[in-house]
């Protein structure tokens, strides 16, 4: 499935590109100018990107992730796990991420830090009920269903 999605560049951004056929998001560069940032182990930075966009549709949502490179090799990943990029912001991206590895790591202009992949929505209607269906799990929480 394929969506058309207007792109405001700005801070000498380009537009990003699928690598491959397959890839289900595009990688998403820091935008700084020529610029960079070190970010200290422990620390976050707020990274711009130099990119706004509009799917001009309410049942789409833009989902931003961290690179799993970046976090297996460098402990680099957004600060909030996800970003929800909802449907009516029409600012520019940023990424905020947070190093979890011991070493300082270097944010540089162009550098891929984060992906963008879209996805549909779905809006919930709550109805307030005094039970639910019951199911083979329950109330079973965390770790109920064991590790094998």
């Amino acid at each position: 499935m394929k969506i058309d999605v207007k792109i405001k560049l700005t801070r000498g951004a380009k537009a990003p590109e699928y690598a491959t056929d397959g890839s289900a998001a595009v990688d998403i560069r820091a935008a700084l100018e020529g610029g960079e940032v070190i970010i200290q182990p422990g620390e976050r930075a707020m990274i711009p990107t130099g990119i706004a966009i509009s799917t001009g549709r309410d049942d789409v949502v833009a989902v931003m992730a961290g690179r799993s490179g970046l976090g297996a090799k460098h402990g680099i990943t957004l600060a909030n796990g996800i970003g929800i990029i909802d449907s009516d912001y029409r600012g520019e991206l940023r990424a905020t991420l947070i190093n979890k590895g011991n070493e300082p790591f270097k944010v540089c202009d162009g550098d891929r830090i984060a992906q963008l992949m879209f996805m549909p929505v779905m809006q919930a209607a709550f109805i307030e009920a005094d039970e639910l269906d019951e199911t083979e799990r329950g109330t079973g929480g965390f770790g109920s269903t064991g590790v094998n």
